[in-house]
């Protein structure tokens, strides 16, 4: 079995440190007028997310562009985790985490929006040992151009045949995450999913985009890991 989370909103909170590290990098590279209105960050992928504030800041989304505004966010963002109280786990993760490794026949992984290096350092602060996942889908691992987050999904069930010699049963597969964009990277290809209340899509909206079950949040561990081994 093959459970994928999110890692925004759904593991961690960072108070938006993201998206303000983003707008830092930016500032400092394009001129102090660079921001992110009308940019939608959440369940995105952050390929799409540099694309869409260069546009809106009228620069050309050239691969040197991209390389730069990437690695200057690294910077900004590791500065903005470290103020204290910025990056919490959110209720029941470290629980949750700590019982689904322990299951043999579990195994963990991200499919996140995240570039690699950051999403590391996202889980690092909110104090999330990266060592339980044991594959990742990072945002920026589409082999398809434009990424979309759907394509996340078969590079994560390949990478667990790498692993273990065998395919994985889509309908062994979970998703977890807090947007509808993770419900409807799941149902693309006849996997689970968990909708979690704890980002800005609500219990009711994940219910309407049909996730197979829709939680407050990741509290209630018992619960959790019966409806998953179910």
């Amino acid at each position: 079995m093959l459970i994928l989370f999110d890692i925004d909103l759904t593991l961690t909170n960072t108070s938006g440190a993201g998206m303000k590290a983003l707008v830092d990098a930016g500032r400092e590279l394009f001129g102090p007028a660079f921001h992110a209105e009308g940019v939608d960050f959440a369940g995105r992928l952050d390929p799409l997310i540099i694309d869409d504030l260069l546009a809106v800041n009228e620069q050309e989304a050239t691969p040197h562009n991209r390389a730069r505004l990437r690695a200057t966010y690294r910077g900004y963002l590791s500065r903005r985790l470290a103020a204290p109280g910025t990056a919490q786990a959110l209720p029941g993760v470290l629980d949750l985490i700590r019982v689904l490794r322990t299951r043999e026949t579990q195994t963990l992984g991200l499919l996140t929006g995240n570039f690699e290096e950051t999403g590391r350092m996202k889980l690092q602060a909110a104090g999330i040992d990266a060592g339980a996942f044991t594959l990742a889908a990072w945002g920026d691992h589409s082999p398809i151009t434009p990424p979309r987050r759907d394509h996340l999904v078969p590079v994560a069930m390949e990478r667990y045949f790498e692993q273990h010699g065998r395919r994985a049963d889509p309908a062994r597969v979970t998703v977890i995450g807090d947007t509808p964009h993770d419900v409807a990277c799941a149902r693309a290809h006849g996997c689970r999913s968990i909708g979690v209340a704890t980002g800005r899509t609500s219990l009711d909206e994940l219910k309407a985009c049909r996730a197979s079950l829709a939680v407050r949040d990741l509290t209630g561990t018992q619960m959790l890991v019966s409806w998953l081994e179910g």
